[in-house]
């Protein structure tokens, strides 16, 4: 995806989601300034919490159903507080909290003849991918080909994610989407 941030714009992303859920807490913290037109666009977005590099929260939206401020703030709400994973976040653990915010394209239908032409046509470490089969239906950002390198565990967990039988990507022909991501990250 090309840049629609800057590194700065980035930054004020991520400040804008630790004070959003700072604020929930009832932690007191430096405020962001989000004046900037820039974050007045419409994009889905993701935000992604993690404790020591394991996954603490992760929500998001993949429609560009509201402002991107707006949806990174009711992300972080979210991920934080309201992903059926984990408990709710705690003050104490809020310190301890990476933050990663992913920008979302549109996603786009990938036509497929098969399995195999599935695989071909996929870019591990450049697509997100939506799944979607007989009302299931399930994403993976694409930082996921970190931990799912193989396009075939890729689809396979993906199709677990879903509900579904972890081969239902080669035999059922499932609803493809692809998107790609700008992403900012308190460690970069």
């Amino acid at each position: 995806m090309e840049s629609v941030f800057t590194d700065d714009q980035g930054r004020m992303l991520l400040q804008l989601a630790r004070q959003t859920i700072a604020e929930r807490l009832g932690v007191v913290c430096e405020g962001v300034d989000v004046a900037d037109p820039a974050f007045n666009i419409e994009c889905g977005t993701f935000v992604t919490l993690k404790k020591n590099e394991t996954l603490r929260g992760c929500i998001g939206n993949l429609s560009a159903s509201e402002t991107v401020a707006a949806g990174v703030q009711r992300n972080a709400i979210s991920a934080a507080f309201h992903d059926s994973r984990f408990s709710p976040l705690t003050a104490t653990e809020l310190k301890d909290v990476r933050i990663d915010i992913s920008i979302l394209s549109q996603p786009q239908a990938l036509e497929y003849e098969n399995g195999d032409d599935l695989i071909a046509k996929l870019r591990p470490g450049i697509d997100g991918v939506i799944l979607r089969l007989d009302g299931a239906g399930a994403t993976f950002l694409p930082q996921v080909w970190e931990q799912l390198p193989d396009p075939e565990q890729f689809l396979g967990h993906l199709c677990r994610k879903a509900g579904l039988a972890e081969s239902a990507w080669k035999e059922s022909h499932p609803d493809i989407e692809i998107y790609q991501v700008q992403c900012f990250s308190e460690d970069d």
